[in-house]
């Protein structure tokens, strides 16, 4: 695969992603939501519960930062957080009508920019894309695996200048 440069495919990615969501911002006149807490409705599908623990597993995040996430977007009104009726000691998460409704336009936003920019695109690099996606989502699922897969990395000791 003397053609393939993964490290060409990893630098295009992230800015992909970002350039892509602050379009979509603009293009709906949709308000700043942090990654993160797209990621977290993204994980939430319609209509499911599930609870921060749960969340901080499936984003591979640490409970805090669920936690602190989470009440950052209950306060926005973009999930609804309420005590579990089998055990009151946990809670339950769902997306409200309004994070849904956010994430829906921010998708369909993505969407029809993405479509856009590549009717710019010449038909064999359009066909090259399409190709392409089927293999991107198996990448996807191959490094989620690796990642579940692999020991947790001990945290790091500030004073270690090593």
């Amino acid at each position: 695969m003397s053609d393939f440069d993964p490290a060409r495919l990893a630098a295009v990615i992230s800015p992909l992603r970002r350039t892509l969501l602050a379009a979509a911002r603009r293009a709906e006149n949709l308000p700043e939501i942090p990654d993160a807490q797209i990621e977290i409705i993204r994980a939430l599908p319609r209509g499911a519960t599930t609870t921060p623990g749960e969340l901080a597993g499936r984003l591979d995040l640490s409970r805090p930062t669920v936690s602190n996430l989470l009440r950052a977007m209950e306060s926005a009104g973009l999930v609804t957080r309420s005590p579990d009726a089998d055990d009151r000691r946990q809670v339950q998460v769902a997306v409200s009508a309004k994070g849904l409704d956010l994430f829906e336009r921010f998708d369909r936003a993505g969407a029809a920019l993405v479509a856009e920019a590549a009717a710019t695109l010449p038909t064999a690099e359009r066909r090259a894309l399409a190709a392409a996606l089927p293999a991107l989502e198996r990448l996807r699922d191959a490094i989620t695996t690796q990642r579940l897969a692999a020991p947790p990395s001990p945290p790091s000791d500030p004073k270690d200048t090593r």
